[in-house]
């Protein structure tokens, strides 16, 4: 029996030929990952170092003071690597692998979703994800993160000794740019739906989808545990973890 508060999603969205699902830190939170911002969110007040997370995972910060950037980075990476994809993920690939006009933008950088099965052609990760590591000196490639979250750090490049990284978006860095380019063609192209899922789209990038498909007469919903969450409003807001909604959702749209 379909929960009637889900059906008005399910019928737009089993009628959507193209849609773009946009993820953000509430979609892992039922990893058990901290999400960014909110009530106990990650960047919430000043670290242990006494500076604002944002300037201590920060682009200038990995440069200046490399430990002291790792420090948080760690914190990430075992955080990521001591979770796994839940069942909103697993969908979401699902639904993918169903129907090739299905795409997903995501901010999260734990890999989840190309874990789960999203396929990498129709994923894009806007923020990177945090493996595998590479020297800002030499260009090396290192997979072995989790090996490295148990080495002093920051880690060093087996070739040149030279401080790795990982493949994600510091702040005060710019976005990839295969990342931003495939999302503005794929805009330039429409989407009939945008389900925005976890995500205050506190970023321009993330909002403009939704305003687009709305300025286009597509279908837009918010799923989000935080009503109003967005700041702009959509056709349909569910008041839900995007574990309680989307897999019964995809599951009528594939199913029914």
């Amino acid at each position: 029996m379909v929960n009637p508060a889900l059906q008005p999603a399910i019928h737009a969205l089993r009628q959507a030929r193209r849609v773009l699902v946009i993820t953000g830190a509430g979609l892992s939170a039922d990893s058990g990952l901290p999400t960014y911002r909110g009530i106990g969110g990650l960047y919430n007040g000043n670290t242990a170092d006494g500076v604002p997370i944002e300037q201590a995972l920060s682009g200038p910060m990995l440069r200046q003071n490399p430990a002291l950037c790792w420090r948080y980075l760690a914190e990430l990476g075992r955080a990521c690597l001591g979770a796994h994809p839940n069942a909103a993920h697993f969908a979401i690939a699902r639904w993918q692998q169903a129907r090739d006009g299905v795409w997903v933008l995501t901010q999260n950088i734990d890999g989840y979703h190309r874990a789960a099965g999203s396929p990498p052609e129709r994923l894009i990760e806007i923020h990177g994800q945090l493996s595998p590591l590479f020297c800002q000196s030499c260009g090396a490639e290192s997979p072995e993160l989790a090996a490295h979250l148990h080495r002093p750090l920051p880690p060093r490049c087996s070739h040149c000794e030279g401080v790795l990284r990982p493949p994600v978006v510091l702040f005060e860095e710019r976005l990839p740019e295969a990342a931003i380019h495939a999302l503005y063609e794929e805009l330039a192209i429409g989407y009939d739906a945008v389900v925005t899922l976890g995500t205050t789209a506190s970023f321009a990038y993330i909002a403009e989808p939704v305003l687009r498909a709305q300025a286009r007469g597509g279908f837009t919903l918010d799923i989000n545990p935080m009503p109003a969450s967005l700041g702009f409003g959509v056709d349909c807001q569910l008041a839900m973890s995007a574990l309680d909604a989307i897999p019964e959702i995809v599951s009528h749209i594939l199913f029914d």
